[in-house]
C-alpha cells in the first residue's frame, strides 16, 4: 500500500512537470509513513512540503493541487491536509478487506515474486575449521539464513557460500597432531571429536616440542605443494570438522548444506595470478618487501594512504588476496548481480578496500553490488564480549544445549501432564526459538547483550512468546471445529480494531521488500511481533467463535486464519520453526 501511495504521488509529480508548474529536471525526495496515530489517517507524506520552494510557493497551495490530481476512486477512502501542508491518506475499508482476502487466497499470502529476480551470492557462516563454532558464529550464520531465505521467497536466485577456514599455517600443528595420533594406534575421528581440545593441545606441542614445530612446518610445505598423503590427512580432517558444524547448522534449523561450503582452499591456486592481474592494472606498490595496493580513498590518522597488503615479503598470501579471488570467482563464474557479506562490523575497512581495489582491477562488472552486511557483537550480562564463566569462548553447541534444557524446563513448569517425549520436541523448538529470535529481532549493526532469562521468556519481544503468539491463533480452529479450508464469505471491517489487524495484515509484502534490500531480519522481527499484539487487541475486544452473526463469525475466523499463516511463514523465514500447542 504504501509503494501504492509513492506511485501515485510520482505521477501526480510528473503532471506538475508536464503543467510547468514544476521545473522539468526536479527529481524531489520524499517520504510516504505510516501514521502511528489513526486519526491523521494511515499514511501520511512531506511531498508538499518538498516542492514549496521549486514551485514558488506555500506548501498548502502545493498539497491542494496534488490533492486535486488524486484519483477519486480505489484504495484512498479520504485525504486531508493537515498543519503546513502534509497530506493524510485514510485507506477505504471495502478495498482492505479485498486486499485481506486475495491474501489468505493466495497461497504467497499476497506476496508477489520480483519481476527481475537477480542472482545474488550471499557469503554468511564461514568458520575456522580448525576450531569447533562458537557464539561469535552465531549472528553471521542466522541473520545471513534469514536474508537469504527471504530473498529466496521473493524470487531471486540465491547461492550461498560458506567461505570456511581451511588453509593456512595453523594446519600444518593439527595435522602433525594426526599423524603422530595415528602412528600411536589411535581411531582419528574420536580424537577429534572435541575439536577445541584437539587444537589446543597441537598448539601446546607446537610451542613446547621443537621437532613438532618442524614436522608442522614442513607439513604445511607438503600440503601447499599438494603432497598426496598430505592431502589425504587434510581432507579426513576437513571432513570431519565440516560435520561438526553440518551438525550445529542442522539443529539450528540453518540451511547451509556441504553444497554451499567453499572454502579458501577453493582459490589457492588462483592467488598467484589475483597478483599478476592487480600487477597488470597498475594498482601494486613494494612497500618493504610486501606487495601492496595504496589507494588515495583510504588515508590512517596521519594523512598517509593505508596499505592493502596482498602478498607478504616471504612469499605468503593474506585474507586480502583469497577475498579478491572469492570476489573475481563470484563474479565470472557464479555470474553474482549482487554479493552480500555477513561479516563482523570491525572488518568494514577491510571491506570496503577489499570492493574498491576489485573494482579497480575489473574483477567486477560495474553494475554488480557488493555490500558488507556488518553485524555487532554479542556481549555477556557484564557488558564484555559473552564468554563462559570460566572466561573461555563459548561454544555453540554449548549454548544450544543449555537453550534446549532450559525451554524443556519451563514448558514442563507449565504443563506438569506432558510426557517426555513431547517435552523434549518442545524444548527444542522453544530452545533454537528463543537463541535466534533473540538475535534477529536486534538491529544486527548492533552489539546486543545475551541473557537465557531474557530470551526464554513467554513474555515480551521473545522467540517463545511468538511461537505461543501463533499456538494461540492455532487452538482457536481446534475449539471451532473448523476446516480453515472450508471458510468463505466476505471479510467485513466493522471495528476499528479489525481494521488496525487487517492494515497489519497487508504491510507483509512491504516489509519482506525491506528486509530483502537492507539486509536487516530486525524489521520482520519487529513486524511479527506487532502483528501478534494487534491480534491479541483483536481476540479480546472482538468476540470470534462468540460473534454475533455468522457473517461476522466468517469474517473474523478468516482474520484468524491468514494472521496464522503470516506469522508462521514469517518465522519460517527467520528459520523459526512452529508449534500447533505448547
Amino acid at each position: 500500500m504504501k509503494t501504492y501511495v509513492s506511485e501515485q504521488l510520482q505521477q501526480i509529480i510528473e503532471v506538475l512537470q508536464q503543467q510547468q508548474f514544476l521545473p522539468a529536471d526536479l527529481t524531489p525526495r520524499f517520504t510516504v509513513e505510516r501514521t502511528r496515530d489513526k486519526s491523521h489517517g494511515d499514511f501520511a507524506t512531506n511531498l508538499a512540503l518538498t516542492l514549496a520552494k521549486p514551485a514558488g510557493t506555500n506548501p498548502r497551495q502545493v498539497a491542494e493541487k496534488i490533492v486535486a490530481l488524486l484519483p477519486d476512486k480505489g484504495a484512498i477512502k479520504k485525504v486531508e491536509i493537515a498543519g503546513p501542508g502534509f497530506i493524510n491518506f485514510f485507506l477505504d475499508e471495502t478495498w482492505l478487506a479485498r486486499q485481506v482476502k486475495n491474501a489468505l487466497d493466495d497461497s504467497r499470502l499476497g506476496v508477489a515474486q520480483v519481476e527481475r529476480p537477480q542472482n545474488i551470492v550471499i557469503d554468511y557462516s564461514s568458520p575456522n575449521l580448525a576450531k569447533e563454532m562458537h557464539v561469535g558464529h552465531l549472528r553471521s550464520t542466522i541473520i545471513g539464513d534469514a536474508v537469504a531465505r527471504t530473498l529466496e521467497f521473493l524470487g531471486h536466485k540465491v547461492i550461498r557460500q560458506n567461505h570456511v577456514g581451511d588453509w593456512g599455517t595453523q594446519f600444518g600443528m593439527l595435522l602433525a597432531l594426526m599423524e603422530e595420533r595415528r602412528q600411536q594406534g589411535r581411531e582419528i575421528s574420536m580424537e577429534l571429536s572435541d575439536l577445541e581440545s584437539f587444537y589446543r593441545e597441537a598448539k601446546q606441542q607446537f610451542d613446547a616440542s621443537p621437532d613438532f614445530a618442524t614436522r608442522a612446518r614442513q607439513l604445511v610445505v607438503d600440503l601447499q605443494s599438494g603432497d598426496a598423503t598430505c592431502l589425504n590427512l587434510w581432507r579426513e580432517f576437513l571432513d570431519i570438522s565440516l560435520s561438526h558444524c553440518q551438525k550445529l547448522y542442522d539443529r539450528l534449523g540453518v540451511s547451509l548444506g556441504p553444497d554451499a561450503v567453499h572454502g579458501e582452499s577453493a582459490y589457492n591456486d588462483d592467488l598467484p595470478q589475483v597478483i599478476a592481474d592487480l600487477d597488470k592494472a597498475g594498482l601494486l606498490t613494494e612497500d618493504q618487501g610486501a606487495k601492496c595496493v595504496f589507494l588515495d580513498e583510504f588515508k590512517g590518522q596521519d594523512g598517509n594512504p593505508l596499505p592493502m597488503i596482498v602478498q607478504k615479503k616471504d612469499g605468503g598470501y593474506l585474507y586480502a588476496t583469497t577475498d579478491l579471488a572469492a570476489l573475481r570467482y563470484r563474479q565470472k563464474q557464479l555470474s553474482a548481480e549482487r554479493i552480500l557479506y555477513f561479516v563482523d562490523v570491525r572488518q568494514s575497512l577491510h571491506f570496503q578496500q577489499l570492493f574498491a581495489v576489485a573494482r579497480k582491477a575489473g574483477f567486477l562488472d560495474p553494475a554488480t553490488r557488493t555490500e558488507h552486511m556488518g553485524f555487532g557483537t554479542v556481549m555477556g550480562e557484564d557488558g564484555k564480549p559473552f564468554k563462559t564463566r570460566s572466561g573461555k569462548v563459548a561454544k555453540l553447541a554449548d549454548l544450544i544445549d543449555e537453550a534446549e534444557s532450559r525451554a524443556r524446563a519451563l514448558v514442563a513448569e507449565k504443563n506438569p501432564q506432558m510426557d517426555a517425549s513431547e517435552l523434549d520436541d518442545i524444548g527444542r523448538v522453544v530452545g533454537i526459538a528463543s537463541i535466534k529470535y533473540a538475535d534477529l529481532a536486534k538491529n544486527r549493526s548492533s552489539d546486543y547483550l545475551f541473557s537465557f532469562d531474557n530470551m526464554i521468556s513467554f513474555e515480551g519481544d521473545t522467540g517463545p512468546y511468538m511461537l505461543y503468539a501463533y499456538t494461540r491463533v492455532a487452538s482457536i480452529f481446534r475449539k471451532a471445529e473448523v476446516d480453515e479450508n472450508s471458510l468463505s464469505g466476505e471479510i467485513v471491517l466493522t471495528e476499528e480494531i479489525e481494521r488496525e489487524l487487517a492494515n497489519r495484515l497487508i504491510q507483509f509484502s512491504e516489509i519482506l521488500t525491506r528486509v530483502a534490500e537492507r539486509g536487516t531480519p530486525h524489521l520482520l522481527c519487529g513486524y511479527l511481533y506487532d502483528l501478534a499484539s494487534s491480534f491479541s487487541s483483536f481476540y479480546k475486544n472482538c468476540p470470534v467463535l462468540g460473534a454475533d452473526t455468522e457473517t461476522e463469525r466468517n469474517s473474523r475466523l478468516q482474520l484468524c486464519l491468514l494472521t496464522a499463516r503470516i506469522l508462521k511463514q514469517g518465522l519460517s523465514l527467520l528459520g523459526i520453526g512452529t508449534l500447533e500447542r505448547m
